[in-house]
Order: structure tokens, then C-alpha cells, then sequence
């Protein structure tokens, strides 16, 4: 392990994970390492189809390598499991996500990540 500090991005197949792509860009600006883009999709979504928004995908695409990021997209129907070893095998110390829209933090994607990565990482939260 060479010890890097990355930051991982979590985004959706919208247009406005912009500002959190952003937002990790400025966090890997001042802590260094490797700023890494992850979408998680299921394995029964198209994505480049009339089921999906291959748009907006190719928008945070070139967003990220804008911004000298990696971006990744897996196929999996575990999205925590598969966030959480993205995390593990990139010396991830620090998560980028948006504002569950949900009222209660509870039970949500950021909570459960929150609870299997530990206090090693660092989950931040961008505001809608």
C-alpha cells in the first residue's frame, strides 16, 4: 500500500452530481491522492438505452476528467458491498455523496456506507 489519501465520489444519472464532483475535486485539492468517480448501477438497468440517461453519464464523464478525476461505472445489485470494497481497494479515506432526500438519515445508502467503512473514513455530505 503506498499509503494515498483518494477521494471517492459517489454520483447518480443526474446532471447535477456536478457539484459533488466538484466539491471532492476542492476536498482532493487539499488533502491529495487521486480524486475517483463511482456510479453503481444494477445489473438489469440499461445503460446505454431508452432506460437510463446515457446523457448525463457522458455530462459527468467529461465533468471528471475536467476535473483530472476517474470515473467508474459497475454493475452490481450490492451498491453498499460494492461501494465499500471500491473504498478498500482505492485507499479511499474520504466519500463524497449528496443529501438523501429521505427525512430521516436512518436506513438510507450514506448511514449504511457510514456503518460498514468506520471511522477511517470520512463520509461528506453536500447539501441539495
Amino acid at each position: 500500500m503506498n499509503s494515498e489519501k483518494n477521494v471517492m465520489v459517489c454520483v447518480t444519472q443526474q446532471k447535477t452530481c456536478e457539484r459533488l464532483i466538484r466539491k471532492g475535486a476542492a476536498i482532493r485539492d487539499a488533502q491529495g491522492g487521486r480524486l475517483l468517480v463511482v456510479h453503481v448501477t444494477p445489473t438489469s438497468l440499461k445503460i446505454l438505452g431508452n432506460y437510463s440517461q446515457p446523457e448525463a453519464l457522458d455530462y459527468l464523464y467529461e465533468i471528471s476528467k475536467s476535473m483530472d478525476a476517474e470515473m467508474t461505472v459497475i454493475r452490481s445489485t450490492e451498491t453498499v458491498k460494492t461501494l465499500v470494497d471500491f473504498c478498500r481497494d482505492h485507499e479511499v479515506v474520504t466519500v463524497v455523496m449528496g443529501e438523501s432526500l429521505r427525512p430521516s438519515r436512518e436506513n438510507t445508502i450514506i448511514d449504511e456506507l457510514s456503518q460498514k467503512l468506520g471511522k477511517q473514513t470520512a463520509i461528506k455530505i453536500v447539501p441539495v
